[in-house]
């Protein structure tokens, strides 16, 4: 077993894949049907041939540019595991930093309300934080939906999050939903520009969704539609967090703040970069 996923991990490396032994471990295991531990100390053992050749199909996929979790079908997230399709977005680390202040940001009790779901990642990660708070999980996609709900039941959740299919905030009505206030809307909606999204890996452009990358011309076409229709779906004082790109905090600022929003912020991530805005909504009641 070592001299196969070796001879892949050469392979890799000669192609320029910075993980390649790593990535080589992973698929020969999940072929394979193996843990790490397991591959390690079987290192020795032959492999047969149709256990070679689905290797080699697996492998092949990361020679295509299809990501590690894609082929596998998982992603880890927040410390959970989450499946995906190809209606679904790859969660990445960045996004944790939207359930770190969400799980903050909710009230006891509250509730909140995800827009452009795909996984479900955030809020079934923020509900299963907060065992004392309900939520509702918007998608454009069925099958992202389908995926979503999927996830909610494998982490225990699906008892208190709802799932409605729709365009932003047209899920609700389409779906008639009898909440319509939500203490926290929550989004990592799409927001890099539509020319920089053929530039992007080929595991990202070819293998993610387009409608989950592109957002539009300039990247803010979500956040226009949501700055402008989210205090109708707040509390009073109901708070908004969104995922936003690296140089977007001054221009999605600026929008929320035309939008009635105040005590607006821009939280970096560990690399000091623009990650998430967050912002109060004061309508009167």
């Amino acid at each position: 077993m070592g001299a196969l996923w070796r001879g892949w991990r050469d392979v890799l490396g000669r192609l320029g894949f910075e993980t390649a032994a790593l990535d080589a471990k992973l698929l020969t295991g999940h072929a394979l049907g193996l843990d790490a531990l397991s591959l390690a100390t079987r290192e020795q053992e032959p492999v047969a041939e149709a256990d070679a050749e689905r290797v080699a199909a697996l492998l092949q996929r990361r020679v295509g540019g299809e990501s590690v979790a894609r082929i596998i079908g998982e992603r880890e997230f927040f410390g959970l595991a989450f499946s995906l399709n190809a209606a679904t977005l790859e969660p990445r680390p960045d996004t944790e930093l939207v359930v770190e202040l969400a799980i903050e940001a909710l009230p006891q009790g509250g509730s909140l309300l995800d827009l452009g779901t795909g996984t479900g990642c955030i809020p079934i990660a923020v509900l299963a934080n907060r065992p004392d708070a309900m939520g509702l999980a918007t998608d454009i996609s069925g099958e992202a939906l389908e995926m979503a709900r999927t996830n909610a039941a494998r982490h225990g959740v699906v008892d208190r999050l709802g799932f409605a299919r729709g365009n932003w905030f047209e899920a609700l009505s389409a779906n008639g939903e009898s909440v319509r206030e939500f203490d926290l809307i929550v989004s990592n909606p799409p927001y890099i520009t539509s020319a920089v999204v053929e530039t992007l890996a080929p595991e990202v452009k070819d293998f993610d969704p387009r409608l989950a990358l592109d957002g539009g011309p300039d990247g803010l076409v979500p956040y226009r539609v949501i700055a402008a229709q989210a205090c109708g779906f707040l509390v009073p004082g109901g708070k908004v967090l969104m995922e936003i790109g690296y140089d977007q905090g001054d221009s999605t600022s600026a929008l929320f703040a035309e939008h009635g929003f105040a005590d607006i912020v821009v939280h970096k991530d560990l690399n000091g970069l623009d990650r998430v805005i967050s912002g109060h909504h004061l309508k009167d009641k």
